[in-house]
Order: C-alpha cells, then sequence, then structure tokens
C-alpha cells in the first residue's frame, strides 16, 4: 500500500520543471531596476522645472538628491552584479541548460527595463536638445543654423533643460531623426513629459529592430542567439543609455542591423530588391547619425564578392548604394528646406572634451607639457592635431578593413563592427552611447567566444562611469562621493542578505557565484563547440 504513493510522490518529482537558473538574479536585478527607477525622480535628468516637485510621494526622492542618487548608484550596481552572473552562467554552453534558455533571458531583459522605460531619464539631457531641435524645425526655421535659444528663446519651456552648451549650437542629427521629431512636436507641443516619452517609444523601435536582426545576423556566424541578445541588446550599456538615456543611437543602430541583415540576403542579381532594401535602411540610418552610412560599403563588398569580385562589381555596388543615397537624401534636405545644412554641424560634438576620447587626451596631455616647459599654452593648436590624426587613422583603418573585406579574409559584417569600433575609438568625442555603435554589432561576431570576458568587463565599468544626473557637479563636488559611498553601503547590505537568503541551496546559478568552482564546467574545447555552433 505504501509503495504506489510513493511512486506517485517519486512521479510528480520527476514532472516538476526544472529550477529556472536565472529566477535570483533576475528578482535582483528587477529590485535593481525598481531603485534606479525611483532614484530617477531625484537624480535623473529631470526637466526645468521638475513636475513632479511638490508632489507628497513622486516629489520626495528631489527633495534629497544626495539620497537620491545613492539609492541610483544601488540599483545601477545591482543591475550589472545581476547581468554579469547571468553572462557567467552562459560561458559554457550558451542558452542552453543547464544555463538559463532565451525565454529565460527575454523575461529578465524586460523585466529590468520595465522600470526604466517608465522613470525620467537618467545619464544624459539629450532628449531636451531632441525637443527643442524638433520644435525649431516645426515652426519652420533651420535647426542647423539657428540654435534652440535664438529660435525658440531661453526661457521657453523646451529650452530650459537643455545644458547651456548645446543652448547655442545646431543640429547635429540627421534630416530624418528631425523629421521624426516634428511628429512628435505635433503630437506633445510644448508637453516635455509627452515628449521624453515619444522619443523613449522611438527608441524603443529602434531596440526592436536590434531584437530582431541580432540573431539573425548571429546564425550567420554559426553563435547561440541567447548569448548574442544578452551581450548586445542585454547589455546594461543598452539599458541605461538607449533605454533610460533615451538617445537616439537606439534608432540609428537598429536601422543599420536592420539593413545588414536583408541586404546580406541578397543575390547577385543587379537592383536585387533584398540589396536596395537593405541598402536603404542603412542610408535611412545614417540620416539619423551619419556615421551609420559606413556600414553601405561593407553591404556593397559583400554583394559585389557575390558577382565575382572585380573591380568593376565594386564600382557597380558603389554606384547603386550611392543612387539608393540620393534617393533618401534629396527629398528630405529639399522637404526640410534645410538643404546640406545637416553636414555643417558635424563636428558640434567635439564642442566638449571627451575624456574617454584617446585622441582628446594625448592633445590635452601634449598642451600641458607645452605649458610645463614653459613652451607657451598651445592646448587648442595641440588638440587640432591629434584629433585630426585620430580621425586620419580612423579613416586608415577602415579602408584597411573594407580592403581585407574584398579580399575575403573577413566577413562583411564582422568588417563593418571592427570599422565602427576603430571610428568611435579614434574619435574626438567617445561617449558609452557612441561605443554601442560597435559593441552591439561585435556581439553577433565571431569574435564572441574569444572576447566574451572582455565585452563583460568593459560594458560593464562603461555601464557605471557617468553619473545619473546627466550634468556636471560644479561647486556641489561633495555630492558624488558622498552618494556613491552611501550606495556601495546599501548594496553590500543588499548582497549580505541575498548571500543568506541563498545558504544551503544548490543549483547551476549558486555555483557560478563568484569565488565558486562550477561543477558543469566544460572542456576548453566544449566552449566553443557549444557556443558556438555551425550556421545552418
Amino acid at each position: 500500500m505504501v509503495t504506489p504513493a510513493v511512486d506517485g510522490a517519486a512521479a510528480v518529482v520527476q514532472e516538476s520543471p526544472p529550477r529556472d537558473p536565472s529566477r535570483v538574479a533576475r528578482r535582483l536585478g528587477t529590485v535593481g531596476a525598481l531603485l534606479m527607477g525611483i532614484g530617477a525622480f531625484g537624480s535623473g535628468a529631470l526637466p526645468v522645472p521638475n513636475p513632479v516637485s511638490g508632489l507628497r510621494i513622486l516629489g520626495l526622492p528631489a527633495r534629497n538628491v544626495t539620497i537620491a542618487i545613492a539609492i541610483t548608484y544601488t540599483g545601477l550596481l545591482l543591475v550589472v552584479l545581476c547581468w554579469l552572473w547571468i553572462g557567467k552562467m552562459l560561458r559554457h554552453h550558451g542558452a542552453v541548460a543547464p544555463a538559463p534558455d532565451k525565454v529565460q533571458l527575454w523575461k529578465t531583459a524586460i523585466l529590468w527595463s520595465i522600470p526604466l522605460a517608465l522613470a525620467p531619464p537618467l545619464f544624459s539631457r539629450d532628449v531636451y536638445s531632441y525637443l527643442a531641435q524638433s520644435a525649431t524645425l516645426a515652426r519652420g526655421l533651420d535647426p542647423y543654423t539657428m540654435p534652440p535659444a535664438t529660435a525658440l528663446g531661453v526661457d521657453d519651456p523646451l529650452v530650459r533643460s537643455i545644458p547651456t552648451i548645446w543652448r547655442d549650437t545646431g543640429a547635429p542629427y540627421g534630416p530624418l531623426f528631425l523629421v521624426l521629431g516634428r511628429v512628435i512636436t505635433a503630437i506633445s507641443g510644448n508637453d516635455v513629459v509627452l515628449g521624453i516619452v515619444c522619443y523613449r517609444v522611438l527608441a524603443l523601435a529602434g531596440l526592436a529592430m536590434i531584437i530582431w536582426a541580432l540573431p539573425r545576423l548571429a546564425r550567420r556566424c554559426g553563435l547561440d542567439a541567447g548569448l548574442v541578445l544578452w551581450l548586445g541588446a542585454a547589455n546594461p550599456i543598452v539599458l541605461f543609455h538607449l533605454i533610460s538615456g533615451v538617445h537616439n543611437e537606439a534608432l540609428m543602430v537598429g536601422l543599420m542591423l536592420v539593413g545588414m541583415e536583408i541586404g546580406l540576403r541578397a543575390g547577385p542579381r543587379i537592383l536585387d530588391p533584398l540589396l536596395l532594401t537593405g541598402g536603404l535602411l542603412i542610408v535611412c540610418a545614417s540620416a539619423v547619425k551619419l556615421p551609420a552610412a559606413m556600414a553601405l560599403g561593407f553591404l556593397g563588398m559583400d554583394w559585389a564578392r557575390k558577382r565575382g569580385n572585380r573591380v568593376r562589381d565594386v564600382a557597380l555596388a558603389a554606384l547603386l548604394l550611392l543612387v539608393v543615397g540620393l534617393v533618401v537624401y534629396v527629398p528630405l534636405s529639399a522637404g526640410l528646406g534645410v538643404g546640406i545644412g545637416w553636414a555643417t554641424t558635424l563636428a558640434i560634438p567635439s564642442l566638449i572634451l571627451s575624456w574617454m576620447s584617446v585622441t582628446t587626451d594625448l592633445g590635452m596631455l601634449g598642451g600641458q607639457l607645452g605649458i610645463l616647459f614653459g613652451l607657451g599654452e598651445h592646448t587648442q593648436g595641440v588638440l587640432s592635431v591629434t584629433r585630426s590624426l585620430g580621425l586620419l587613422l580612423g579613416a586608415a583603418a577602415v579602408a584597411w578593413v573594407l580592403w581585407l573585406t574584398y579580399r575575403g579574409r573577413v566577413d562583411a559584417f564582422t568588417g563593418m563592427a571592427a570599422a565602427m569600433a576603430a571610428f568611435v575609438l579614434l574619435g574626438p568625442v567617445v561617449h558609452p552611447w557612441y561605443l554601442l555603435w560597435a559593441v552591439i554589432p561585435l556581439a553577433a561576431t565571431r569574435a564572441v567566444p574569444t572576447y566574451r570576458r572582455a565585452v563583460l568587463a568593459i560594458s560593464a565599468v562603461l555601464a557605471v562611469v557617468v553619473p545619473p544626473t546627466g550634468a556636471d557637479f560644479n561647486f556641489r563636488a561633495f555630492q558624488l562621493p558622498l552618494a556613491i559611498v552611501a550606495g556601495v553601503v546599501l548594496l553590500i547590505l543588499l548582497l549580505l542578505v541575498q548571500r543568506h537568503l541563498l545558504r544551503g541551496q544548490t543549483g547551476y546559478d549558486i555555483e557560478m557565484l563568484p569565488g565558486r568552482s562550477p561543477a558543469h564546467a566544460a572542456a576548453p574545447g566544449e566552449v566553443s563547440a557549444e557556443v558556438s555552433r555551425p550556421s545552418s
């Protein structure tokens, strides 16, 4: 009589679903994202005046900005640590058991994204420039020649939230982005909050394109789609700067990747619809931010190789894609009445001194050394030289990778990603979100199994280097270190509590905690065999 009951219990145990290895990390990361969302009401890049000021609950974080920044940093570090934890689970097999599968990864990424998508912007105030430049265009003025302060006035609600340095500069973005912004202005008018929501929807649309394209591009290189999406689309830099920061890189990279995926499907015949569609999407990406046009060269090289890789094939590809570019840019420029004004404002971002730019750092160092050795103050001159050399080296690197693609030593998509990386790293201005031009495409190349740890480490560091306020701390330099220390202390307390709750538990996620030797560790040859799968 006992045996059947025991057998039934055993059957129940056998039929119970396996333990979700991402569950603890997902919940902990969601707590982090919620802390960031709450802290954003006091530490975020808030509009001026703050619309929640004076409200009993939503206005509470803004009453003590230091505490709000501390809470935001606690959440930020928690999300990054949980992302690294799941990334460690994926290192041997990709998104297959015993690691989290793709559905579990998507649940995690979505849960982390929701609080950031609903909270005020963090890390950057660029969205306020988008609003003002689009409003300028909607009033029939040229945003490339008329800065927001001139076109709208410094007291305009759309201008007051823009950092001072950008109030008197033209729009450095392409004509397509301004056309989309004009639509947003028609919807939101002078309502800053509604305008932010509209631009965030646009950023989420770009992210959806990235999510569509990355797994398909990964399959071309025989990579595990789950690992690629985790490194690319669920990257903390993406969550923090594309979703929360509302940067137009989401739209630019999304259009570029979709264009590459569709264009690479093209056959050798002239006027192949897939080639033309892919080229059209990449040109549209460049009409958001011009550097995306670089992808056209690699798409053209891939198509030329399919036709025989002769010089005339390369010339024909260049001619076809040039025509596609004119089809997009001529109506946009003429329709807006701005001509080629977008080409005259490309250097505006270099007005700031970006400490992440190697060429800018070398220029500043050279200028300071000149002062130290009594040669006079020539920092601007030295800076111009180092930045110009960086651009020349970047152009040379792009040309070299194009040549390697032409020779067949590098596939077109990997070449495009490498060229983007060289162009960004040698450029005069580098922001964490600029690096996404290269980081997201590189996540779907054959370099991932080799450089996965480097991608994880670099992404984790870059995710925490920009203050959540999107502004400097002049005249209140004490505030940021105090908030960071308080945030780290709170983080340690949360981790100690979580460690106590995990005591005595077993599972693949527990084995992958820092300082533990995983029982499911794979042999060195097994890594590439399972994470990098042969393309079908």
